[in-house]
């Protein structure tokens, strides 16, 4: 039987305000446990939450730019379950009545455009931390800690239809969702500090059919790769449990990276086991269209706005104005080197930016801000492939050793020190030719015998003699005109 995946994710996105949600306790990561939880956050006797106002305009923000709807009204409830780390008993939340309804996010896998639509993004706090370091308790025997400075930290949690179908289309929705939001500043993706955790739903149905098999939900992804993995171990796991006339139990599971499996953690609850209702210490919250418009009139540049112009103003495909905005530091990039390397260049600057230099900043982990070719260098890189000072294919060369910091980085220095300066000079190129050719009598013959693949030996034979530094497009020219 052949079986079809059905996905829908939970994101956990940290916003990046100071203070949490409800008090003004510190949101800064690191600190020493149970310094930054006062009593609002632990809901103490006498204690009153206050909304944060930086918390809503980055909600807001949010669905702005997915093109939701913004809620005039909006409830926070009371979401009732027990942790260790959970003081109050219950988490403050958003239930019937977010303040973000509806909204899609696009994003690319491989040169296939995918639309994923959300159900909703609402505002909730966060739980505190249970820590397993082996603590030593009274009698010396091994405990558990509880840290509560993440409680109260302001989260939006972002909540797709089941729409996805692959752990491929699941990774690529989570990293263009990663990037709208550090794009917008709402929060800083951290994924290693937990500022951005998804929880993927999953469930196996008949290929064709239209109705949902029991779902799984998988806890607190903080890893792109580990999603990918406990996806498809979780399919895997469903449909082998189902063939074997088993069930899938609807329950979270945890994915262990060191064994590549997912765990059971417990019984999944329903909405009804939570015990919503309305919280009785916060007002509804109301937003209009000043508010909106403010928001609105403070936001960067969307990507989508972004790439439209790329591919108006600069001739650019549509993928490759998607893959150029995939962040704002990348978009920024790209725009001071076009800038500078004249909009004639645009492609070839786009090539540029999606080949060599994003290879090499995957490589080494790093960020486009952390680039360590400035725009200033790589533009005059691109000026002297254009005015043939180099070729394409020396250029790639260059390029390798101002990545690694030669003469500072400066293309013109490398380029006369190592002497890589492109022969153009069509009577030294038509020498190498003819000493090629008086060389390599066999290969001549068989061209004159029909066979194509001989000519673009005798170039490779040119170039080499060239030490790669001949004119290319010069070197096929005459090459062709003595072969006549």
């Amino acid at each position: 039987m052949e079986w079809e995946i059905v996905i829908g994710l939970e994101t956990h996105a940290q916003l990046s305000t100071k203070s949490k949600i409800f008090s003004g306790s510190s949101t800064a990561f690191g600190a020493e446990p149970n310094t930054q939880a006062n009593a609002v956050d632990m809901a103490l006797p006498g204690t009153l939450p206050v909304m944060n106002y930086g918390a809503v305009e980055r909600a807001i923000a949010f669905g702005i730019a997915v093109e939701a709807k913004i809620a005039p009204i909006s409830i926070f409830a009371r979401k009732h379950y027990f942790y260790p780390d959970l003081p109050k008993n219950y988490q403050t939340s958003q239930y019937e009545d977010p303040t973000v309804v509806g909204g899609k996010v696009k994003f690319y896998v491989g040169e296939t455009e995918h639309t994923v639509n959300l159900t909703r993004a609402h505002l909730e706090e966060d739980a505190g931390k249970s820590l397993h370091e082996d603590f030593e308790g009274p009698l010396g025997e091994k405990s558990s800690g509880i840290d509560l400075n993440r409680t109260g930290t302001p989260l939006l949690e972002i909540v797709t239809e089941p729409e996805i179908r692959s752990a491929a289309e699941a990774v690529a929705y989570a990293r263009a969702l990663h990037s709208l939001v550090v794009w917008l500043g709402v929060c800083d993706g951290n994924m290693q500090e937990g500022s951005f955790r998804c929880d993927v739903n999953i469930s196996v149905r008949p290929k064709g059919s239209n109705e949902f098999g029991t779902r799984t939900e998988i806890k607190n992804l903080n890893s792109f790769k580990f999603m990918e993995k406990a996806i498809h171990y979780e399919a895997r796991r469903q449909i082998e449990l189902i063939e074997d006339g088993g069930k899938v139990t609807q329950e979270t599971r945890l994915y262990d990276d060191i064994n590549d499996e997912t765990r059971s953690m417990r019984s999944k609850e329903d909405a009804h086991d939570y015990r919503y209702f309305p919280c009785p210490d916060l007002p509804p919250l109301h937003i209009d269209d000043a508010w909106i418009e403010k928001v609105r009139s403070e936001m960067p540049e969307l990507p989508q706005t972004r790439k439209a112009r790329y591919s108006k103003d600069f001739g650019l495909s549509e993928y490759h104005a998607a893959q150029l905005t995939q962040s704002r530091e990348m978009a920024d990039y790209f725009e001071r080197l076009l800038s500078l390397a004249g909009s004639q260049n645009a492609q070839l600057v786009a090539n540029w930016i999606m080949g060599d230099i994003s290879a090499n900043l995957n490589r080494e982990e790093l960020g486009f801000n952390q680039c360590p070719i400035t725009a200033e260098h790589m533009a005059t890189l691109i000026k002297r492939i254009e005015d043939k000072t180099i070729s394409s294919k020396i250029a790639k060369d260059v390029f390798q050793s101002m990545w690694s910091g030669e003469n500072g980085g400066d293309p013109d220095a490398i380029i006369e020190a190592k002497g890589l300066k492109q022969i153009n000079d069509s009577g030294a190129i038509s020498a190498m030719i003819d000493q090629v050719l008086a060389e390599n009598a066999d290969i001549v013959a068989e061209f004159k015998a029909g066979k194509q693949k001989a000519f673009n030996s005798l170039v490779g034979k040119v170039m080499k003699v060239a030490k790669g530094k001949a004119n290319p497009a010069q070197v096929n020219e005459v090459l062709a005109e003595k072969l006549k």
